[in-house]
């Protein structure tokens, strides 16, 4: 094997994250996570509410010590030298954290305060960044007059005020509807390609992590997997034919008739593990005897629940983002 000169050496990563661990109480909600980022990736941590994404960024941005292991942010230690990781780091909380009493320009000028940004250069990056999330007609009112939509893009406008390198977003888009997430993310993608950011996100929303550069699955405090969405796809992904029987009866004889395909089965629904010839063969049979059935090829959420045994969908919050999750909600309220 070849040495490594010194100018063969490979980048430092954004994130690195070793064996770390965290209980409250007797609840371990991080058991010995690992992980590295590298620089200018969008990764993203996917799992339900409860599996210790959001355990894990407060440790990232030195909320919380871990019990053990180690962690580092562009090459901070986060316990040994919070200050340095910090100042490296924008984030974007999941529950709101703006001043209602002030206005859009104020939230942001505080922000560059506190970090310490000369005033011509915070001048600067307020009117760059109200530009970039499309608020500069709002720069003067009151926040507590934004809608939720408007508040998400002004908390990460505010993120990059002190020209972060390094974004963590925790569930940036709980809450809002289909078509303000997709706003939300337009503006991280953009943002991640024109300033060169390495971006981390929490979510439990499948669909917002198929462009990200990687992802990392947990649950239960563990990492279960992690690569592109591709390859996490190829490795344990499956064909599943979904099914609404008609009636208990045909309900029971399904799961009796295909016992060894069954993986997971809610209310009504029966989950199959399936494939062309089994949908064929299983219309030919139970065709009358269905109220719906869908064919899914495989995806993220198959990956999920060949991991864990259930589906990410029954996981998340309320009813309410399940059902903003599948985009039958409308649009952001613009003003």
């Amino acid at each position: 094997m070849a040495d490594l000169s010194s100018s063969q050496v490979l980048p430092q990563p954004a994130i690195r994250v070793d064996a770390v661990s965290k209980r409250y109480g007797r609840t371990l909600a991080l058991d010995g996570v690992s992980f590295e980022v590298g620089r200018r990736e969008l990764f993203a941590l996917l799992g339900p509410n409860g599996a210790g994404k959001t355990t894990l960024l407060h440790i990232l941005c030195t909320v919380l010590r871990p019990d053990s292991g180690s962690a580092e942010v562009a090459g901070h230690d986060v316990v040994r030298a919070p200050l340095a990781a910090r100042s490296r780091l924008g984030i974007v909380f999941q529950e709101p954290s703006l001043d209602d009493r002030l206005t859009v320009r104020e939230n942001l000028n505080l922000h560059g305060l506190v970090f310490g940004v000369p005033r011509r250069l915070r001048r600067q990056r307020i009117a760059e960044m109200l530009a970039l999330v499309e608020l500069a007609d709002w720069a003067d009112k009151p926040v507590r007059s934004l809608s939720s939509g408007m508040k998400r893009r002004l908390e990460i406008a505010r993120a990059l005020i002190h020209d972060s390198e390094i974004m963590l977003l925790d569930e940036p888009t709980v809450g809002l509807d289909a078509q303000t997430r997709e706003r939300i993310w337009n503006y991280v993608r953009r943002l991640q390609a024109d300033r060169a950011l390495t971006v981390v996100v929490t979510t439990h929303y499948i669909e917002e992590v198929e462009s990200c550069d990687r992802v990392c699955i947990i649950d239960n405090g563990k990492v279960l997997a992690i690569d592109t969405p591709a390859a996490l796809r190829r490795a344990h992904g499956q064909q599943l034919l979904r099914v609404l029987p008609r009636a208990d009866a045909d309900r029971a004889e399904i799961l009796r008739r295909f016992a060894e395909r069954v993986v997971h089965q809610t209310g009504e629904e029966i989950v199959l593990k399936s494939d062309d010839p089994f949908v064929e063969t299983f219309l030919a049979e139970f065709g009358t005897r269905i109220r719906a059935l869908s064919n899914e090829v495989p995806s993220l959420e198959s990956v999920f629940l060949s991991l864990t045994g259930r589906e990410l969908r029954d996981q998340g919050a309320g009813a309410h983002e399940r059902t903003a999750a599948f985009g039958r909600h409308g649009g952001e309220h613009t003003r």
